[in-house]
């Protein structure tokens, strides 16, 4: 069964992105072509090794795939590292998967931040991808509030084929993203006060 936001995608975002951009081809509408979930973890820590294979079973339940290891590329004294020492984990996420991902993410996850007024608009790359830091695993349904033993924080990068942060940002908004900015009027726009 396909996700619900690849339809909405198919039905009415592709449309929408062609009013708003003027594209001519269905095949200029960017599109999300994959995510990246990525966590790492203190190589200082007393029970390290514990604290990789917990972040590898939370990641593995909230993206619904087994993490890949990520490892040290150089020593580091200071930080206690070691070179090619397993420090953290990260998932790839294409089709109908990542689709899913990205809906969960969307209507489910981001809104049960507490005090949450909307993701950031300045953490575009300048090449259309867009990267957002999430600092707590339980904001996502997925995870049991009593099994939490550390709280692991991860990021999520948004990887499309936009050429522009516009076009990136416009996608999104499409999509639902919450971006902080959402209801501000532009900058440009004076305020009038209404007649007494």
């Amino acid at each position: 069964m396909a996700s619900a936001l690849l339809e909405e995608y198919k039905s009415k975002i592709i449309p929408a992105l062609k009013a708003s951009h003027g594209y001519e081809n269905v095949h200029q509408v960017p599109k999300v072509t994959k995510v990246v979930v990525n966590t790492c973890i203190n190589a200082g820590l007393s029970d390290y090794k514990q604290a990789l294979e917990d972040a590898k079973n939370e990641l593995s339940t909230i993206t619904g795939q087994k993490p890949a290891e990520t490892r040290s590329k150089k020593s580091i004294a200071n930080f206690k590292l070691r070179e090619n020492q397993a420090i953290g984990a990260k998932v790839t996420l294409r089709g109908k998967q990542m689709y899913e991902f990205l809906e969960r993410l969307i209507k489910t996850a981001l809104p049960r931040i507490r005090d949450f007024r909307g993701v950031s608009t300045r953490a575009f790359d300048g090449n259309g991808n867009y990267t957002l830091g999430v600092a707590d695993q339980s904001i996502f349904p997925e995870i049991e509030l009593d099994k939490i033993k550390r709280n692991i924080g991860f990021d999520v990068c948004i990887v499309t084929t936009a050429k522009t942060n516009a076009e990136a940002k416009s996608l999104l908004m499409e999509m639902g993203m919450p971006f902080s900015d959402k209801g501000r009027k532009p900058k440009t726009e004076a305020t009038v006060a209404p007649a007494a």
